[in-house]
């Protein structure tokens, strides 16, 4: 009877600990999906302080267009300084979740991106011109904040 306690014992921890870790993994999927409606809604509505709200202080920002990195940040100021700057160049701006997938650390969202630009960036693209981009933003987590997104488009 002795050895039959510790192994019943053994059942019953592991029996728990897999049950709560579904509850948990799936919480976690719910956690992530909402930081990540939450940063996009606050992007929509050009608010930074709620853009920063859930990121990591190290976060590491890059933008990746055919394959070349043409923007990092390092650091939570470094990303406000861009997020400051970006938002001057447009009148408004949308991005549009198509859908999710789920990674253990990760959420990566496929983007529709819609935005009117404010001012002139160059000979082809001037003031008035919308711009509509298909892309796909990477967000790698580290415990409850963003620690890492990159914005990737072709």
């Amino acid at each position: 009877m002795y050895r039959k306690k510790p192994i019943l014992l053994l059942i019953i921890i592991f029996g728990a600990c897999n049950h709560s870790g579904t509850n948990n993994q799936s919480m976690e999927i719910n956690d992530k999906q909402k930081v990540v409606e939450n940063f996009i809604d606050a992007y929509n509505r050009s608010d930074i302080s709620g853009m920063l709200k859930d990121l990591h202080q190290n976060i590491i920002f890059e933008n990746i267009s055919n394959g070349q990195v043409d923007l990092r940040t390092s650091g939570i100021e470094e990303f406000k300084k861009q997020a400051e700057t970006s938002k001057t160049y447009f009148r408004e701006r949308h991005m549009k979740i198509l859908n999710m997938t789920f990674g253990s650390d990760s959420v990566e969202a496929n983007i529709d991106y819609t935005g009117v630009l404010a001012k002139d960036l160059s000979d082809e693209l001037r003031s008035g011109d919308t711009l509509r981009i298909k892309g796909r933003s990477v967000y790698k987590f580290m415990g409850k904040k963003i620690i890492s997104i990159r914005d990737f488009s072709d």
